[in-house]
């Protein structure tokens, strides 16, 4: 590129070509491989063009889960393709995806060890074939419970981490004292090390995370279950906590009535475009509905339920996610199959309650479904293991009873 065209026009130029053309680009001067991997270049870009990645675990096989990726645009669900897989992820045991954002999906599993498990997640940019292992400390057992979180600053683009740890079971609330070892720390991708959180607002004791956290404006959020003590014993109220990612600030979010007193595990936390929204389910699996509740502008105050899903000819099992339209997709039992159980995935039109097959079934699966466009974030980390914590015996990662040192 011309040394007479300013270094802003330069990047304005270069931020408009796909990522697979950017790193061809790296190869064909000095002056562009430094525009290219700048940090500040890095941090600019953002693809143009969404897509889905799905994934499915087949239960009847003990291979790794399969991935597909289609673009999310006019010609959906017509461009599919397989990613390539990095290593670290086909050897991850017990895998499962923690969150996504800003073009990077991170996933928590295990690896063997010489003394065991050794508890990692990898943050895995799809579109450069990039992924990056953080070994993940004090993972607690017994009487507690870890809950990650995966989210990018939105001021720094810096990737982080938040493991939280909680109480497992209610019953063992009055015998815990009110500090809980290594309760919240923050991994950021800049510093490879673990840490506490900037604000100690933490979340109260009596809060049980479930596995489901999304990522809207800069902001993780959990839906949760908190234990409210009542003459008779006590009783189980969902809520939401939210996390800033900036300011790494816990808040708390009430939910409707109809959301706080459902039961826990039929409620999921999701995206659509951007704004938060829980999908509610209803009924048993042969005549399940689902309703759609969006929180507005992020105001906390402004859930609305926005629409129902629902199809009388066929079995609804989940709402893995939606498109960049806003168009739910349902993953649906065929009925005509059993007793064999094949699913299938299909886009719901809510106003005219039409369904359209995207072309993907598969027999005793579950599906998964994340947004992300392309990122260079990762680009410029090394293929390695993240480990700020060397005097740890595996013993010491698989109890969770060793703190790390401020």
């Amino acid at each position: 590129m011309s040394d007479h065209i300013p270094f802003e026009i330069q990047m304005e130029i270069m931020k408009r070509f796909p990522v697979k053309s950017l790193i061809q680009f790296r190869s064909v001067s000095k002056a562009w491989k430094s525009l290219i991997d700048s940090s500040d270049f890095i941090k600019l870009y953002s693809g143009r063009q969404q897509h889905l990645l799905l994934r499915y675990d087949l239960q009847y096989k003990l291979e790794e889960p399969e991935y597909v990726s289609i673009v999310d645009d006019d010609t959906f669900p017509g461009h599919k393709v397989s990613p390539t897989i990095p290593v670290q992820l086909n050897i991850l045991e017990n895998s499962r995806i923690i969150g996504n954002s800003h073009g990077l999906l991170c996933l928590y599993g295990y690896y063997y060890g010489w003394g065991g498990r050794v508890h990692t997640a990898v943050l895995w940019n799809i579109s450069i074939r990039k992924a990056v292992d953080v070994v993940v400390p004090n993972v607690a057992y017994g009487k507690y419970a870890t809950s990650l979180g995966f989210g990018v600053c939105g001021k720094t683009i810096d990737p982080k981490i938040v493991k939280v740890t909680y109480i497992a079971s209610w019953k063992d609330i009055e015998s815990i004292p009110d500090s809980i070892p290594s309760q919240v720390e923050v991994f950021t991708v800049s510093t490879g090390a673990w840490r506490r959180p900037y604000s100690c607002n933490l979340p109260r004791k009596s809060i049980t995370f479930h596995y489901d956290q999304v990522v809207v404006d800069g902001v993780l959020y959990w839906i949760v279950s908190d234990r409210i003590t009542t003459d008779g014993g006590f009783r189980s109220l969902n809520l939401i906590i939210s996390f800033d990612i900036t300011s790494e600030e816990f808040r708390e979010i009430n939910l409707p009535d109809a959301l706080a007193h459902h039961q826990p595990y039929k409620l999921s936390i999701s995206k659509l475009k951007e704004s938060l929204v829980v999908v509610q389910s209803y009924g048993e699996i042969n005549d399940r509905v689902f309703f759609v509740w969006m929180m507005k502008d992020g105001v906390p105050k402004s859930f609305t339920k926005m629409f129902t899903i629902c199809t009388p000819d066929a079995t609804i099992i989940s709402v893995p996610g939606f498109r960049k339209s806003g168009e739910p997709i349902i993953e649906i039992l065929d009925d005509f199959c059993h007793p064999h159980e094949y699913w299938s995935l299909f886009v719901y039109e809510p106003y005219s309650k039409h369904i359209n097959n995207i072309g993907i079934r598969e027999w005793l699966c579950s599906f998964s479904l994340y947004n992300y466009m392309e990122t260079l974030l990762l680009h410029d980390q090394p293929d390695l293991t993240t480990n700020d914590f060397p005097n740890f015996t595996a013993d010491d990662i698989e109890s969770g009873e060793q703190e790390l040192n401020f």
